[in-house]
């Protein structure tokens, strides 16, 4: 008690397959640590992006120079920008076919923009999935070194004629550690990968709305042009 509780001490004094364990914990810590970072700048940036774009989207311009302006910007694109492009590109391309079949027109049109919307869901759902399997199986590799460690220990002990607790407990606490070190990578995995499912779930919604109010923007723009 006078000398507290030494966590590299008893890291140091761990046998080498609880080593092992709390080195490969370590690294699934760093590495979710690494994919929230980027998880929470990509969220950010594609739901900021889609405000940003759909306040100019609604601002009353022209679609095709709003259209042009995105492609020119080609690779820096993203989001809900690709969504719309896709589906200008298509509806472009059928009306320039001097297609008259206006619900023709507009499936390919939706088409297009949800091939385009799966896409940039899929970016920002990758790499979740690792999230989510650090939060459920580090626990139990954390568990699977407090019990290697125990067994070592107690397997130690019965070879000491007199043991006190004062001769248990050390050994116990290098056990015990590869447990904590496994709660310390999973809370913050599992945590962020609820929130960030969240997010992407909102976001996937948000571009889902944006696609059916374009087709009925592109709806209206064939039906203004047929009649003109």
């Amino acid at each position: 008690m006078n000398g507290g509780l030494n966590i590299f001490s008893l890291i140091a004094d761990s046998s080498w397959p609880v080593k092992l364990v709390l080195l490969a914990l370590l690294a699934f810590s760093f590495m979710s640590w690494v994919i929230i970072i980027r998880k929470y700048a990509q969220t950010k940036a594609a739901m900021e992006s889609a405000e940003a774009f759909e306040e100019r989207f609604w601002s009353g311009g022209d679609l095709a120079q709003l259209f042009r302006e995105v492609s020119n910007r080609g690779a820096s694109n993203g989001g809900i920008e690709n969504i719309f492009e896709s589906g200008f590109r298509e509806f472009a391309r059928q009306r320039q076919r001097k297609s008259h079949d206006a619900r023709s027109v507009i499936e390919s049109s939706e088409r297009a923009m949800r091939v385009a919307g799966s896409r940039e869901i899929g970016l920002l759902e990758r790499n979740l999935e690792f999230l989510a399997n650090v939060g459920s199986i580090s626990p139990y590799v954390g568990l699977f070194g407090t019990v290697w460690g125990i067994m070592g220990a107690f397997q130690g002990l019965g070879e000491m004629k007199d043991v006190t607790i004062a001769v248990v407990a050390p050994h116990i606490s290098e056990a015990l550690i590869a447990t904590a070190m496994g709660l310390f990578a999973a809370i913050p995995a599992q945590w962020m990968y609820n929130r960030f499912a969240t997010k992407v779930e909102r976001i996937a919604s948000h571009y889902e709305v944006f696609q059916e109010e374009f087709s009925s923007v592109l709806q209206r723009q064939i039906q203004t042009d047929d009649a003109a």
